[in-house]
Formats: structure tokens, sequence, C-alpha cells
């Protein structure tokens, strides 16, 4: 009796349903796939981009494939004999048990029909067992009392990123709907009176030369400290959001949301920084303030001051702003300031480059312009002369990739800071600057002069100074100098390159 109860004891005990899982694998694909590519000349160039030795889960496997991959690329036949032989030269061969295990694999397929369909399921295995090892190592950390959760997680969002990054595919397309796709574009650039294409600056040189931001398009706009170059953003990011009602996002690695707000009012209701942040503004500013800020009250601006985002958080916020809020283009100030938390690296170059590159990647996968904003290195001040000062593509601060991954390289440069008041053609430079477009992937190379008010953090069209004075506006806003510029960009849904219907509105966070 005493026997049976012991019996049903042991029969109660809960059975550990989590222990010894089998690792995702597909042995006898991996054969038939090894087997195929001996017996078919044509097998390899259509596995070759699915498959690397790594996605084979046996050892010997992964050095059979490595010999046939060593093979294909000195362009020499693959078959029993000659991938039995590179394999004594990797001194291989009696490792993967010799020359009896190449004439089995061989030996087991008949034809290599199938051969596509079974590297695709070797390679969705070798993907789910990375999976499986990247979330053993984190769940590993989360259980360590010692680890920093906020490391944890940008360590955990980096490694995906790079996983995903090395398992991202994009298949080739037929020419004809990239045609159609072309040529929709050239249509609606044609019904449009003012040619733009893209995201209007509020800039009309500007947007003459780029026909304003392109989709996809990576924008560096770099220059040196006193330069403007974040008030240059600003003033763009008023025209494109308050102006065109164009939603787009502002993520300010270097102020905080209330202060990049305060350089907007700044802009906007033309009173001076200084007396935003002490209050001390006179009846008629007053006025002012409450005339013109309205014109920011409801526009379709998101603004980020997360310090020291890093890359992985950049593409989660910005395909959420993309998919909630109808943003149309992003900027960032500045590129230095971003990090790629999670990833390894040897130097600070080679993590801007990281960063660069994925920023383009980001542009190309939401299909809408991203502006970043660059610092470039002391190489200006060492040089003399109004050429000497130009800013060049070689003083973009701490990598060359960046200039690479750029499809536009924007330079925001005022001689007047270096006591140089006339340009080579004569022209006056006292409070203008030169928006110097150095690098254009798509069109054409240029200088455009802009006024500058350094004490409005604002950047104008230098036909606004003359109108300025000779224009008998109200003070709400300046509409009718908006009307006479731009064709009114301030209030005309008809320049606009997207539908009334597209734009998203939100208030800015006061």
């Amino acid at each position: 009796m005493a026997e049976q109860n012991n019996t049903r004891t042991r029969r109660q005990k809960p059975i550990d349903n989590t222990y010894a899982h089998v690792q995702p694998q597909a042995p006898d694909l991996e054969c038939a796939v090894l087997g195929a590519l001996m017996i078919d000349k044509d097998a390899y160039p259509v596995v070759c981009e699915i498959l690397s030795p790594e996605s084979f889960y046996e050892p010997r496997n992964q050095k059979v494939y490595q010999a046939i991959m060593e093979l294909s690329i000195k362009e020499r036949p693959v078959d029993i004999w000659t991938v039995t032989e590179q394999l004594a030269h990797q001194g291989d061969l009696e490792t993967i048990g010799g020359p009896g295990y190449i004439t089995e694999l061989s030996s087991r397929v008949a034809s290599s029909a199938n051969v596509e369909y079974h590297a695709r399921i070797i390679a969705q295995k070798s993907l789910a067992r990375q999976l499986i090892s990247f979330s053993s190592n984190i769940q590993t950390k989360a259980f360590d009392e010692t680890v920093d959760v906020d490391d944890l997680m940008q360590e955990a969002e980096g490694s995906l990123f790079e996983l995903g990054q090395r398992n991202m595919k994009k298949d080739y397309t037929q020419i004809d709907p990239v045609v159609k796709s072309a040529v929709a574009v050239i249509q609606k650039a044609a019904a449009n009176k003012d040619g733009l294409t893209g995201v209007p600056t509020g800039y009309y040189k500007l947007d003459d030369i780029t026909s304003g931001w392109q989709p996809s398009d990576l924008v560096i706009i770099a220059g040196r400290p006193a330069m403007g170059k974040t008030s240059f953003a600003l003033s763009m990011a008023k025209n494109i959001a308050a102006d065109y009602q164009v939603p787009m996002a502002f993520f300010s690695l270097e102020m905080s949301n209330v202060q990049l707000v305060n350089r907007l009012i700044s802009n906007v209701c033309e009173i001076q920084g200084s007396k935003i942040l002490n209050g001390q503004l006179q009846q008629d500013e007053w006025e002012r303030l409450d005339k013109r800020l309205n014109k920011l009250l409801g526009a379709p601006l998101y603004v980020d001051d997360t310090p020291g985002l890093s890359v992985f958080e950049l593409r989660t916020k910005a395909r959420r702003l993309v998919r909630e809020h109808g943003v149309k283009i992003i900027m960032i100030d500045y590129l230095q300031l971003m990090n790629a938390n999670g990833m390894r690296f040897s130097s600070r170059q080679e993590e801007v480059s990281v960063i660069s590159r994925s920023l383009k990647g980001l542009a190309k996968e939401l299909d809408i312009p991203i502006l970043a904003l660059s610092q470039l290195n002391r190489g200006v001040e060492s040089r003399d002369g109004l050429e000497g000062k130009r800013p060049q593509l070689s003083d973009l601060r701490e990598s060359g990739a960046i200039e690479q991954d750029a499809d536009m390289v924007l330079f925001v440069h005022r001689p007047e800071y270096y006591h140089i008041f006339e340009d080579d053609k004569g022209h006056d430079l006292h409070g203008m600057a030169q928006i110097i477009i150095a690098k254009h992937r798509k069109g054409a190379t240029g200088d455009v002069l802009l006024t500058f008010r350094g004490e409005f953090t604002r950047f104008e069209n230098p036909e606004e100074k003359q109108l300025r004075s000779s224009a008998h506006t109200d003070d709400g806003g300046g509409e009718i100098l908006g009307s006479k510029i731009n064709g009114g960009a301030s209030n005309d849904a008809n320049i606009s390159p997207f539908e009334p219907g597209e734009a998203v509105g939100g208030p800015l966070p006061f």
C-alpha cells in the first residue's frame, strides 16, 4: 500500500517543459542544399545572397559551404572533387569526415529544383538561433543586479538593431514600376506652380536649387560655432511647420524644449532673446507677442529634447511620429551629440560613421528627408583670407563618412564674423549669411545669400529687409510680407506640395 502511495506521488510531480529545448535546425535540408550546389553549377548564385557559412547549424556543413564559397569566388568549378580538394587545402577534410562525407552529400539529391526554397528555410532557422542567443544573453544580464537597466536597454536595442541590419535583405525589382513612380513625381512637380517636389524651406533661392528637401535624403547642415546653424534650422522649422503647415519633428540634443521654444518666440515675434529671458518687454513688444504667438500655437511641430539620444531611440521615435502624426521631415541638432550605445567601436570616428549611415538608412526607410546639424573642425580658423575662411567638405568633424552618406551638404557661413564685409562679386556682406551648397547629389551646387538678424535668431530672404522698410503692414505677424515673398508662403495652402488634409497639428510643449 505504501508503495502505491509513493508511485502516485511520483506521478503527480510537475513536468519541466522548459528543459532541453532543441535549437532550430534543418540538418536534412542543409545536406540537400550542399548536395545541390555540387551537382548544379547554377545553384550557387541562387543561394549566395541568402546563406553564409554561419547559416548552417552543423559545423562540418559550415566548412563545406565555406569551401564551395571560396571556389565560386575564384570562379572555379564546384563538384565533389574540387570541393574535396579545397577542404584538404583548408585543412578541414578529415574534420568533416573525409571524402566519403562529400560523396554522401552529392548522392542524396537528384535535382537542385528546390534549392532556393530550402536555402530560405535554413536562413530562417539561423535567424531564430541568433534571436534565441540574443534573448538569452539579455535575460541573463537582466537577472544580474549589478547591471544598470538603462545601459542594458541600450545594449539590447543596439544588438537587435545590428542583428536586423545583418539579416536585412531587399530584393531587386523590374524597372517598369520604378519608371511609373518617377513619372508621377515629374507630373506632380509640373502641376505645382513653384516647381517644388519636396518640403519647402521658405527661402525661395534655396528652393530653386533644391526643389525643396527631397524624400529619403540625408541633408547635413554644418558650420563653425557662432555661424548660426541652429538659428538657420529653427528659422526653417518655423517656415515649414508654422507657415506651410507641414508636420515636422525637431530633436534638440543641445537645448531644452523651453530654450528652443524661447528662440522660436524671439524669431516669430521679433523680440530680443535677452528680453524673453528676463521678461522686461516694452508695451509694444507685449502686444506683438500677443498677436504673433498664435502663429506658433497649433503648429504641427513636435519637439524632443532627450539628451544623449541614441540612433536606436531616434529610429523608434521617428517611426511613431511618422505613423501617428504624419511627420514629413526630421531635424536633428546636432549629429555629434548622438551616440550608438549598445555597439562597440574602436574609435569615435567609427561610431559617428555608424550614426551617419543609420540616419541615411532611416531616411530611406521612412521616405522623408532628415536634416542633421553638424560641427566643423578648426581647420577654418587656421586659414586666411575670404576663400580661406570659406568652409570645405574636408572640414566636417570626426568622420569622412558624413560626407559620403549625405545627399546634400550645406554650410552656414557668415564672413562678417571674420571681418570680411564684401565678397568677390562686390556684394555687401554686412548682416548677411552665405548658405553654401557644397555637395548636391541630385543637382547643382552654389551659394544663397540670406539676411541674418542675430538679435532674433532669424534668417530671412534679403527682399524682406526692403519690404519691411517700405510695406505698410499691421503688427500682427508680417502676413503682408509673407504674401509678397515666396508667393504667399505664410497662409496660402496652394503653395504647399502636400494635400491640405495631410498636415496633422499639435501644440508646442510650453
